[in-house]
């Protein structure tokens, strides 16, 4: 099992920092370690509250099942939100 430093919150580092870096223009940008724990704790929200909120919308449909559906009508006002 990886230490909590490492796990980064359920994201691993690793993931975080190469998914941050597609979208810095220079590629000597760094990361320092904390902002890699801050942006996996901030991901990790974001996602369960896009769960949540897809589990809500198909509860508000009277069904079981969440699809990927839900999840795309509660991300406009998810992205709002955030």
């Amino acid at each position: 099992m990886e230490p909590r430093e490492e796990r980064a919150s359920g994201f691993r580092k690793e993931t975080v920092n190469k998914i941050l870096h597609l979208h810095f223009r220079d590629d000597k940008t760094k990361i320092s370690s904390d902002a890699l724990l801050l942006m996996a704790e901030m991901l990790k929200v974001f996602v369960r509250e896009a769960a949540a909120r897809g589990a809500r919308q198909a509860q508000a449909e009277d069904l079981d099942r969440v699809d990927i559906e839900h999840v795309e009508k509660v991300l406009p006002q998810l992205l709002l939100d955030f």
